[in-house]
Order: C-alpha cells, then structure tokens, then sequence
C-alpha cells in the first residue's frame, strides 16, 4: 500500500522548526474497511510504518499524528516509536471511561499526548493528567474573554505545552507568542514582516551579479569566474556545494575552474540560485530556505517528468523564488521588478497567472504544504503524473532541502 503524506511544520517562539504534524490517505479513494476516511489513514500509519520512514518526512524532528476513536481503543499507537511520535487525540472522539483507559496505557509506554483542536469544553477534563500539548485553532482564542485568559494561564501552571494552530499573519503569531503560546502551526511564516530596508553588502552585490549574468542570453563562465575568484566565501560555498555526497559521489575537484566546469552550465545557474537565496535569507529563520530548496528541487523534478527542457533552469528558479517576498520583507511585485526573470516567471511569482504549467507547479508546492489533497489529485490528473511518482518526488525533495540547507548554513 502506497502512503500519501503530507507535512506541516510546527515552529518554535524564534519561528524555527520544531516538529511536523504529518497528515496521511491511503489512496486515491481513501478506501479502509468500515472506518472513516481520517481513521483509516491512522491504521495504515501504523500498519506500514510509511515505506518511506517518519525520519525521512520529519528530517528526524518529532511527529505529531492524528489518532481518532477505535485507533486509539485497539492501541495502533503502541506500534511507533515514543521518542519521535506525539499522539494527537482529535476534536471528534467521545471521552469515555475506555477512551481515557487507552490514552493512559499509550502515556504509560512513555508516548507522549497532544489535544487537537480544544475548545475549552468541560468534557476533555478527565484527560487533561494525560495531556502534554494543547492546540487551539485561533478563532478558539478570545484574549478578550477573561475565563480563555485564566484558563490558558491555568495550563501553563500546570506545566502544559501550548500550540497555536491556523496562525496566518504575523500580528497573530506575535500576539499569541506574547499571551504564552510555546509553538505555533500555519502559513505565517511565509507572509513578509515590515522592517527597516536591508542594506546589500558587498558579497551579497556579488551574488546579484552572478544571478544576472546566469539567466543572460549567453552564459560567460569567465566573467563567472572572476566573479568567484574575488570573493572568498563564494568560492568556499561552491566547493562545499559540489563535495556534497548527495551531489558528488566520486569525483575530486582541485581548482575553482575544475569546479565550474565539473558543475556545467545548467547546474552552476541553479547553485547560483541558490546563493542568492542563501544569502538574502538574513536573520530570517533557516526554514525559510528549507521550504524554498524543496520547492525548487520538486518544481524541478516535476519538469524534468514531464521533459521540459530548460535553460536557464526556470522551474527550479520558480520555486526557490517563491518566498522571497517573505525573505527580503518586500512585496513581490516590487521585488520581481529588479529581478532579470523572465515576464512568465514574474507573472508566476506575482500569482498573475494561475493556467500554465510553471503556474500549476506553483500551486502543487501549495497543495502539499497544506495538504490539499483535493488540489494535488486535480493538478497531478493534469499533468498526466500518477500519485505515487508525485509524492515521491516530494519526498525525495523534502530530503534534498534538508541535505541542501547544511551548506547554505
């Protein structure tokens, strides 16, 4: 049996990565016997393992999984690892004296205990001794509602962990941070934050002249070279680049031409591209770039399926583009205006266009971050690209960032 799986990050007060929440199907029909479409992703979790492993998907961060009901009663969380798994219990279940018998028998093998989606309502309480994490969807939390106040204070006394979900703007994100919120869950990290303008230093200006010079007409390796040559961390980044195991397996480079050469034309515009990134990142927090290298590796991929040639490598530009509003705090139509992209691109980038293929592989970067299956089974039927072979490019591109971001770091 094939796994779709989905990832969302869960971050931490300095917006890093703690954990994901991973979000599972079992198919095109999410077809399991006499149990709903969410329970049977849960038993197959736990019946498969996920072929692909949850340290591969979670680039070994904690877990948080949704377990329901009759998952729960027949113990399917007992077949993973305590020490990467946080059991989510869901809004749906009915708290019975069976229901809490099995959460304390999966908190006495040492799993730990996460509450979806809570809203305050008198019947979770004979949980709550089970109960390490507590998530509310922010509509939940009213701060100007003196009993949420005194409640989310009361949780925090006894030691509770508090995770804010469907975080979507900055504000709230700061808002919730400040009421006592340990992590938070959502797309806000990819909304710009307003800040004073960024001055480019000097390095950084040499990273804006090699991205010009990629995506012009001719590529001059020469005028690359001299770019590389004056400026010292550029050509350490290179050489860091290429000595990746997961890029060189064999061959020993011994000179910064050797390394040009060995790289070649379409490969060296996308490590330039990656520079810009890397280095437009700030004090931006690193999973900024993370998301942006799997974007581009998967965009990637998913032209290379479909055979698009491409030089300059525009569907991996797109993709490693693709939040660089979030990076530089600066909105995109202004940003793509000093950018040597082409009108295609930038209309992409600036979600002008939604039609095109460049614009479909935008929208699937989307789909899988939030996990939108709907979306994913539509784009990839019109792309003519089955489920499994999607979801294993997005994995394999999920470990590609992560191997990728230690070099940019």
């Amino acid at each position: 049996m094939f796994a779709y799986v989905a990832r969302q990050a869960i971050y931490d007060k300095e917006k890093n990565t703690f954990a994901y929440e991973l979000l599972f199907r079992d198919g095109k029909h999410n077809c399991f016997p006499d149990v709903s479409p969410d329970e049977a992703t849960s038993s197959m979790l736990a019946g498969s393992h996920l072929s692909v492993g949850l340290e591969s998907i979670t680039a070994s961060k904690p877990a948080f999984i949704n377990f329901h009901q009759d998952t729960l009663l027949y113990r399917f969380p007992s077949t993973l690892d305590p020490l990467n798994v946080v059991i989510e219990v869901v809004e749906t279940v009915d708290v019975t004296p069976d229901l809490v018998a099995a959460c304390e028998h999966i908190s006495n093998m040492g799993y730990k205990i996460a509450l979806d989606d809570y809203d305050f309502a008198p019947h979770w309480e004979a949980l709550m001794p089970l109960i390490q994490y507590i998530k509310l969807e922010v509509e939940e939390i009213d701060l100007n509602n003196a009993a949420i106040v005194k409640k989310i204070e009361e949780f925090k006394q006894q030691g509770k962990i508090l995770i804010a979900e469907k975080v979507e703007t900055i504000e709230e994100f700061e808002t919730l941070k400040e009421a006592g919120f340990d992590y938070f869950q959502g797309y806000f990290l990819s909304k710009p934050e307003m800040v004073k303008h960024k001055n480019i230093e000097v390095s950084l200006s040499s990273v804006i002249e090699l991205v010009s010079v990629s995506v012009s007409s001719k590529f001059d390796f020469e005028k690359v070279n001299a770019i590389f040559e004056k400026d010292v961390g550029l050509a350490f980044k290179l050489m860091r680049f290429i000595n990746n195991p997961l890029f060189n397996k064999r061959q020993k480079i011994d000179s910064l031409q050797h390394a040009l050469k060995y790289l070649g034309e379409v490969e060296l515009k996308k490590f330039i591209a990656l520079l810009a990134i890397a280095n437009l990142k700030g004090n931006k927090p690193l999973d900024l770039v993370s998301v942006s290298l799997c974007r581009a590796h998967f965009c990637k991929l998913i032209a290379t399926a479909l055979e698009v040639k491409e030089n300059p490598p525009h569907s991996f530009l797109l993709g490693l583009f693709s939040l660089i509003d979030a990076l530089l705090d600066t909105p995109m139509d202004q940003i793509v205006t000093t950018l040597p992209f082409s009108d295609g691109l930038k209309d992409v980038l600036c979600q002008k266009e939604s039609k095109g293929l460049m614009a479909k592989q935008y929208a699937l970067c989307i789909a899988f971050e939030k996990a939108d299956w709907t979306s994913i089974d539509e784009i990839s039927k019109e792309l003519d690209i089955k489920l499994p072979d999607m979801f294993s490019m997005y994995y394999e591109s999920m470990e590609w960032a992560h191997n990728m971001k230690s070099t940019f770091s």
